[in-house]
């Protein structure tokens, strides 16, 4: 293993660090916001998308661009090692696990895979502002949402029923929470799963993030065998989520396969794209440090495709075209290391090729600018091919994983009806 200096050029680590230079802030925040969203298309076929664009910008033009020289990066004290082509390790997914003693004695994912009764933890308390942020939390059906439906069967179903949510990239606990709350809402278990910038970025093999996804793997597992019945469903975010749901995928096969019949659906928002591509992860990395000042995070002004008019395309500015174009340089050396290359090859195959024939819901846009809409739809087409049952939505105007909070009413009504024709298929035939 060589280190991140050894790796790269000295002109690049320098244009590099501009990047870095949110490093240590916290992922942007959306709120919640009931505008609807008038051109979103969501059938069985497969929307027509637009193309995304993004404003050119030449290699020799970067070193005019006074900003560089101006801006005061606070470079972060992290080790950032990158496999080196002859090592023999491969690299694995990597995250953070927050041990302040304060949240090592109100909630540590460690001591949920030593219990796997969840009920013994509030989350209630857990969502309180002084709570650090940690890998996973667990959230308890609310007690109103018992026998929503009217039906003992379908309100058991759902208590024996875990969502486990999956966040994008710079994703925090508190994003994930609204997704929670709706699901909680409606009688479900519900975990929010996260992987934090800063371990991500440092990137060591067979580290705390290893060991943190076994123990949430471990929990679900004893979760699962505690009755018969139980079962799972998983929503992801990005790339970041729908990578992270193919890690676990391959753990359950290797050391319980038979987790994977108790799998019952999957919802991918804002996801994938399945080959490594050295522009959507600079992309995803762009949007994660620039935060609300990506353009990544904008929808587009006009009206989709098959309404005949113009979409207007937001263009992102010269600081993050210049980020953009050191990311891209970046990955296409990273993304091309032997190690690096097999375990995305690895996980991406499984995903694309090994999937249970569980139900699958894709919820995604025209408008994203990280994860293109062409490469959704071609994946679905090839899980159709495949023989899955398959689902798709295209919201068409909203950007990357923001799609419940520009069209709450729509998202809620697809995941709803999804849960219902392909989850809790005793509740649809109660009814």
């Amino acid at each position: 293993m060589v280190s991140f200096s050894g790796m790269l050029q000295r002109p690049l680590i320098a244009a590099a660090a501009v990047g870095f230079v949110s490093f240590y802030s916290d992922f942007y925040f959306i709120l919640p916001s009931h505008k609807p969203n008038i051109f979103s298309t969501c059938t069985s076929d497969l929307s027509i998308s637009s193309s995304l664009s993004v404003s050119d910008i030449s290699a020799s033009k970067l070193a005019n661009l006074s900003f560089v020289s101006r801006i005061r990066v606070p470079i972060p004290n992290i080790n950032f090692p990158i496999p080196s082509p002859h090592c023999n390790s491969g690299p694995k997914l990597l995250y953070s696990f927050a041990s302040s003693p304060t949240l090592l004695k109100l909630y540590h994912s460690e001591d949920l895979s030593k219990a796997p009764n969840p009920t013994a933890y509030n989350h209630d308390v857990l969502s309180s502002a002084s709570v650090p942020d940690i890998s996973y939390r667990w959230h308890l059906p609310e007690p109103n949402a018992l026998d929503v439906s009217g039906t003992a069967d379908c309100s058991s179903a759902k208590m024996r029923t875990v969502v486990v949510l999956l966040g994008w990239l710079g994703a925090k606990q508190k994003h994930l929470k609204r997704y929670a709350e709706w699901y909680t809402s409606q009688g479900f278990h519900a975990i929010t799963f996260t992987l934090p910038m800063a371990e991500i970025l440092k990137y060591l093999p067979g580290g705390k993030v290893e060991e943190h996804i076994d123990s949430l793997v471990t929990h679900l597992s004893d979760w699962l065998e505690e009755e018969q019945g139980k079962n799972l469903v998983f929503h992801t975010f990005s790339n970041t989520g729908w990578l992270t749901y193919g890690v676990m995928l391959e753990k359950f096969q290797k050391h319980d396969p038979s987790v994977m019949g108790r799998i019952r659906g999957c919802v991918v928002d804002s996801a994938p794209v399945a080959a490594p591509d050295a522009h959507v992860w600079a992309s995803g990395f762009s949007a994660a440090f620039l935060k609300k000042h990506s353009v990544a995070t904008k929808g587009t002004a006009g009206a989709s495709d098959q309404s005949g008019m113009d979409v207007l395309v937001p263009k992102p500015g010269a600081t993050e075209a210049a980020l953009l174009l050191v990311l891209e340089k970046f990955f296409e050396v990273v993304l091309n290391l032997p190690t690096v290359k097999r375990r995305l090859s690895d996980v991406s195959g499984l995903l694309s090729a090994q999937q249970p024939s569980y139900p699958q819901l894709y919820i995604y846009s025209s408008a994203d600018r990280v994860i293109p809409a062409e490469s959704v739809e071609s994946f679905i087409k090839e899980q159709r091919r495949a023989g899955h049952e398959v689902r798709a939505c295209n919201f068409v105007s909203t950007p990357h994983v923001d799609h419940f909070r520009n069209d709450p009413k729509l998202y809620t009504s697809e995941l709803t009806q999804f849960l219902e024709d392909c989850v809790l298929t005793c509740c649809k035939n109660s009814h």
